[in-house]
């Protein structure tokens, strides 16, 4: 039998040196957690009880556009999209660097898309609570498996960066044409992009089961998924560059701050013709978010991984390590009613603007204690 060389007689292989964890990433994803969980309510209540000018306009900038235009707290959903594109490069791309087979892996990918999915409708209705024909089956999670995945996919099959950015710009190009140039049946001339007469509208009334959000609408509707690929894309875009080991930590802070400016010119320019519409996820708005994802990421970067500034992120790592658990969690676990047990009582000795903002802060203690907990005790939500 013929006996492995040892190690005397034939050097070992050198293995590449570990790609480090963003913790960026987890941070600024716990940040973009934080405003979800509840954050957001200090705003409105500091402007509820106080009427402060700052606070108002604060609190006003904290909820979404009606239609047209942009806030934001309309860059919160496409972030999250955002930075799930960010992590592909170091999940998929480390995976294919050490030989994992292509197939399995988009089989796993498929599988936490639809995994997502379920998790959506379950989250919108229950379990077995509703009849099917009430159901909503679109969901913000339901968005982030389906664009997610196929944004995966497409980083797994198309290997070619530039086929990607072609590809990436075929998806804004051609959801811009559908929209604009081709007319809705039964609805007059093309280019309508309202709530009743949009492509976005016809199609969900259309295909989709169940009952939709507004009625005649779903923000998370199926056709508007289709440029959420794009969102998730250049999450992908920005997560191959931060993976580079050829490059330093300059250059790539430079470039995603030239990516985020360059979107953002973009994107506004393209409001002038195609508006800026989060309910109708159009291409300006991939690129108006995206621009303010890419600077967003820029600064967490170059505070937290190239200035090594770190302890403050803390907070906000926590929630970030476990996001998708305190997203479903709030439906099974009454956070608020753990909040008034334990804090309610302190606060009635206050007057009623510091008990507002004082059970506000209470039901965010909880929720992130519960987090720190389930972190210290390494338990992680993995879909």
């Amino acid at each position: 039998m013929q006996t492995a060389p040892s190690s005397a007689q034939e050097p070992a292989l050198a293995q590449p040196a570990p790609i480090r964890r963003l913790l960026s990433l987890d941070a600024l994803r716990g940040f973009d957690m934080f405003w979800i969980m509840g954050g957001e309510e200090i705003f409105h209540v500091l402007a509820r009880t106080t009427g402060w000018a700052w606070a108002v306009l604060m609190a006003d900038q904290f909820t979404h556009v009606a239609w047209n235009g942009y806030r934001p707290y309309d860059n919160i959903f496409p972030l999250f999209l955002f930075l799930a594109g960010v992590s592909t490069p170091y999940s998929l791309g480390s995976r294919l660097a050490r030989g994992h087979n292509r197939a399995a892996l988009a089989r796993k990918v498929i599988q936490r898309g639809l995994i997502l999915v379920l998790l959506g409708v379950i989250y919108n209705n229950g379990l077995f609570v509703k009849p099917f024909a009430e159901l909503r089956f679109p969901s913000v999670l339901g968005r982030i498996g389906l664009a997610g995945m196929f944004a995966q996919l497409i980083y797994l099959y198309v290997r070619s960066e530039r086929s990607r950015y072609a590809l990436f710009a075929g998806i804004l190009l051609g959801y811009w044409a559908w929209l604009v140039l081709i007319p809705v049946p039964g609805a007059g001339a093309a280019g309508s992009l309202t709530m009743e007469g949009s492509w976005v509208g016809y199609v969900d009334r259309l295909l989709v089961p169940g009952r939709l959000h507004k009625g005649i609408h779903d923000p998370e509707g199926l056709l508007s998924t289709l440029p959420a690929i794009g969102t998730a894309m250049l999450g992908i875009f920005a997560g191959t560059l931060l993976h580079r080991r050829d490059v330093g930590d300059r250059f790539k802070l430079q470039r995603l701050v030239l990516a985020g400016v360059i979107c953002l010119a973009l994107g506004w320019l393209w409001n002038l013709v195609f508006p800026v519409n989060k309910n109708l996820w159009t291409s300006s708005f991939v690129l108006v978010a995206g621009g303010w994802s890419f600077l967003m990421l820029a600064l967490f970067y170059w505070i937290i991984d190239i200035q090594n500034s770190r302890r403050w992120a803390f907070f906000f790592v926590v929630i970030g390590t476990n996001s998708i658990l305190i997203y479903l969690a709030g439906e099974v676990i009454d956070f608020e009613h753990a909040a008034h047990y334990l804090f309610g009582g302190l606060l009635a000795f206050f007057s009623e603007p510091v008990r507002a903002l004082g059970g506000v802060l209470a039901f965010l203690a909880v929720k992130w204690g519960f987090l720190y907990v389930l972190y210290r005790q390494k338990l992680f939500l993995r879909v």
